[in-house]
């Protein structure tokens, strides 16, 4: 018999071939999975990013009573998620992470007040919290999720860029926005002020494959071949490292950071929860 859902991840990060430094930060265990991408404000985009792993970490031991059902796709199968903008949830898990996300946009302006040649740092914010059977998603800026079930890959973010608003607008086309030479310009993130992150639900469902990245990672690479790769190379490991391979063989001209993460329904051996990037110090 099957039973709950689990996580197995493995995550890889790089400054890339023009960075001098690397301000992505990550974090990825047996229940939160959290890409940040900082920047801006005296080179403290390092600062930003650290700041709100370290904030969300503790989600992954936090215990969330009776951990209720929060929503799932109607068929149980497809890869639509209920999303919330400025969601009005409830459920202790939903609580927890909006909570975390709160007092991690409370510790940016504290670091802003303390040095103010900071003002403009900020970082992005793409996370997956495992609770009972649903995956909790939180969401602001440009580092994207993507889930890829039964061979198809959908992206399941959506970018908050100038650019996207163009798409959006009827402005320009998708195949435009690539190419766009604004297209790295984010128009939300968290910098200490009031800003609204997104929130969505999905049906954690074993044989389900989820990616988390930077923009140096989807920026670079095309969706064919992140598709391709996610689909094609099993091993958590060996993807997560190609996947940094495909964005240095690009040029690699921001920090890069992929978290590749497999949805099983039988008992797995814990694996050590691992921060990377700035974070890591």
């Amino acid at each position: 018999m099957a039973g709950p859902p689990r996580l197995r991840f493995a995550a890889r990060t790089d400054k890339g071939l023009v960075r001098r430094g690397n301000q992505d930060s990550a974090y990825v265990g047996s229940r939160l999975l959290a890409v940040a991408d900082g920047m801006g404000g005296m080179a403290a985009g390092d600062l930003a990013s650290a700041i709100v792993i370290a904030a969300l970490a503790p989600l992954d031991e936090e215990p969330f009573p009776g951990e209720p059902f929060l929503g799932e796709a109607a068929d149980g199968e497809s890869v639509a998620g209920a999303a919330f903008p400025g969601a009005v949830l409830s459920g202790a898990a939903i609580e927890a992470i909006r909570s975390a996300v709160e007092r991690a946009n409370l510790r940016l302006r504290d670091a802003v007040d303390a040095e103010p040649a900071r003002r403009g740092m900020g970082t992005t914010l793409t996370a997956l919290l495992l609770t009972g059977s649903d995956l909790i998603m939180v969401h602001i800026g440009d580092s994207r999720a993507y889930l890829l079930r039964n061979g198809d890959l959908v992206q399941i973010t959506r970018d908050d860029t100038f650019v996207q608003m163009l798409v959006d607008d009827g402005h320009i086309t998708l195949a435009e926005a690539d190419t766009h030479p604004q297209r790295f310009l984010v128009t939300k993130a968290l910098q200490g002020s009031e800003t609204a992150a997104e929130y969505a639900v999905y049906p954690a469902l074993p044989g389900d494959r989820y990616l988390l990245c930077s923009d140096g990672l989807s920026g670079v690479v095309d969706f064919e071949t992140l598709r391709a790769t996610l689909r094609d190379v099993p091993d958590l490991d060996q993807c997560a490292d190609r996947l940094v391979e495909l964005a240095l063989a690009g040029g690699g001209p921001d920090n890069i950071t992929a978290v590749v993460t497999d949805i099983v329904g039988y008992p797995v051996a814990r694996q050590t929860p691992v921060i990377l990037g700035a974070a890591a110090g």
